[in-house]
């Protein structure tokens, strides 16, 4: 009896041992999986399809490239100001706002990234599908849950709503979407995709089923830069950043060719990106082509380059430091780009264009990379969906000019469209920019947009912002004209105002479908402070759905 008592204790020790290691490390299980399920293989060449040996006679329709960032701030590319105070220097991505037009007031179609992707590839508000939150495993959301204890307001795990996840896999843009991809590919474009994707992963939503030709990339939402001991980079991890801990746990060093074996790429994530681009563009200089080159940086992990790292001395902070190097890396994959469209002789007739699909993290723990606005990533204040917009058509847009806007993410399939001279779609919530861009048409694209993430809403008509969150119950009311910035509230002043924008809101929800999948997790996120500062009860915040 003794023994079995000894025994049953020993047992009930082990599974508590086992469920505190469980509840401690259990987030590194997913990539434990996915590496036994998926094996990595070593890194191997790349050939692209090549075109004709020769152009065809005639007059060629311009090739298309969109480039998009990952959580760039507003503030982290030189012509806004700059990592480290204007240390950080961006001349390669500033001369596409040089050389082409640049938009005052452009957004991001979301604050996150699945979304914001899936408005771009489709030209539609990704609600209007029901693509409202960021695909992630149900592993992520339930570690987040009980990540953050310090925090005034705790995450909120929906856990009545896990039956009604679907598999990660399904997460993503539906096949009866018609993707700015397809259109290109019928226009007879050649279509390629490099980096990364995160619009679904089964079968049916991967790059190649969704109109495109050629893929190259990752299909989750982050990647790993460099392996973290490799001798030449330099890693910046974020201990006070439950997503960090994450990524570093799960995330592979790899990339995947047409939906084949996932392999090793060569060197630094971002360079390699902009070395397959070059090689890609070579391939099909004789031809029309179509490239969404979605670079990673500088999402997290935070992972730079030695050589890029040493060239920033200049910036104490060990983490801006690396973040900096990322932003150089960045730059310099635009300008790889930009260089072999020169050489290859496709620089005049070549439409460029760089966003990035929302505004910087306030997880990274560095104030002012979306200054001067107010708010992140996760947020619908100006700093989570404001971005850079540039348009470069050397043959057919103006040098060094801006448009005021407001544009959005979902132009860019009218845009692109119009360009290659497809024929107008009827069902877009995006217009065709070209007009405003070659100065034939004035005033704004859009008189009204809206945002949304489950109870938290957006509406912009005209000049004038108005936000409103469940969690916490309240609204926010700005005048963009006169109020930039968004740092002064008029929803008290203007009651009437407030009713009539919360109808347009209204009347918008009523057009959408139901999400395709729920969000597991509500997280506070504050206005104007990033994660590494301490909770006060004055702070500012939104709950976050995904």
């Amino acid at each position: 009896m003794k023994r079995l008592v000894i025994g049953v204790g020993v047992l009930a020790l082990l599974a508590l041992g086992g469920f505190l290691a469980f509840k401690q490390y259990g987030y590194y299980l997913p990539g434990i999986i996915s590496n036994i399920r998926d094996p990595i293989a070593p890194y191997h060449e790349v050939t692209w399809s090549s075109g004709p040996a020769h152009a065809a006679e005639g007059v060629r329709p311009p090739n298309v490239i969109v480039i998009v960032a990952d959580d760039l701030g507003f503030n982290d590319i030189s012509i806004n100001g700059g990592v480290g105070g204007g240390v950080v220097r961006t001349p390669n991505i500033d001369a596409l706002a040089q050389q082409g037009v640049s938009v005052v007031q452009a957004y991001a179609s979301n604050a996150t990234c699945s979304p914001s992707r899936a408005a771009i590839m489709t030209g539609r508000y990704p609600t209007r599908f029901g693509f409202e939150f960021t695909g992630a495993p149900q592993a992520f959301a339930r570690y987040l849950s009980h990540s953050d204890s310090n925090a005034l307001h705790q995450p909120i795990f929906h856990n009545e709503r896990v039956a009604d996840m679907p598999p990660l896999e399904e997460l993503g843009v539906p096949a009866s979407e018609v993707t700015i991809a397809e259109v290109m590919h019928d226009q007879g474009y050649h279509t390629l995709h490099l980096g990364k994707w995160h619009l679904g992963e089964a079968p049916e939503m991967r790059p190649e089923a969704q109109g495109f030709d050629e893929s190259l990339g990752f299909m989750a939402g982050a990647a790993m830069y460099m392996r973290p001991n490799d001798p030449d980079v330099i890693n910046a991890e974020l201990p006070f950043d439950p997503i960090d801990r994450f990524l570093w746990a799960n995330l592979p060093y790899a990339v995947q060719l047409n939906g084949g074996q996932r392999f090793r790429p060569r060197g630094y994530m971002t360079d390699y990106l902009a070395e397959q681009a070059s090689a890609a563009i070579v391939a099909n200089r004789n031809r029309p082509f179509f490239m969404y080159l979605a670079f990673n940086a500088p999402h997290t992990p935070l992972q730079a380059t030695r050589a890029d790292y040493d060239a920033l001395s200049g910036i104490p902070d060990h983490t801006e430091r690396v973040y900096g190097a990322m932003i150089t890396a960045l730059d310099r994959g635009v300008g790889r780009v930009m260089e072999t469209l020169r050489e290859q002789g496709l620089d005049e007739n070549t439409l460029v264009i760089f966003t990035s699909d929302n505004g910087g993290a306030w997880y990274v723990g560095l104030p002012n990379i979306n200054r001067p606005y107010r708010g992140w990533k996760a947020t619908f204040f100006e700093g989570g969906i404001r971005t850079p917009f540039f348009a470069r058509w050397l043959a057919r847009l103006p040098a060094a000019t801006r448009v005021e806007g407001p544009v959005t993410h979902m132009d860019i399939f009218a845009t692109a469209a119009a360009a290659a001279g497809a024929p107008a779609a009827q069902n877009l919530d995006g217009v065709d920019l070209l007009p405003y861009l070659t100065g034939r048409a004035q005033g704004a694209p859009h008189r009204r947009l809206f945002w949304r993430s489950g109870p938290y809403r957006v509406v912009r008509d005209g000049d004038w912002k108005l936000q409103v969150s469940e969690t916490p119950d309240r609204a926010w009311l700005f005048n963009l004209r006169d109020d930039p910035t968004e740092r002064r509230d008029l929803s008290t002043a203007e009651p009437q105002r407030v009713a009539a924008m919360r109808a347009m809101i209204e009347a918008q929800n009523a057009q959408m479908p139901a999400p395709l999948w729920p969000a597991l997790i509500e997280g506070a996120v504050r206005i104007d402070v990033p994660l590494n500062t301490p909770w006060r009860e004055e702070q500012e915040y939104i709950y976050w759905s995904n």
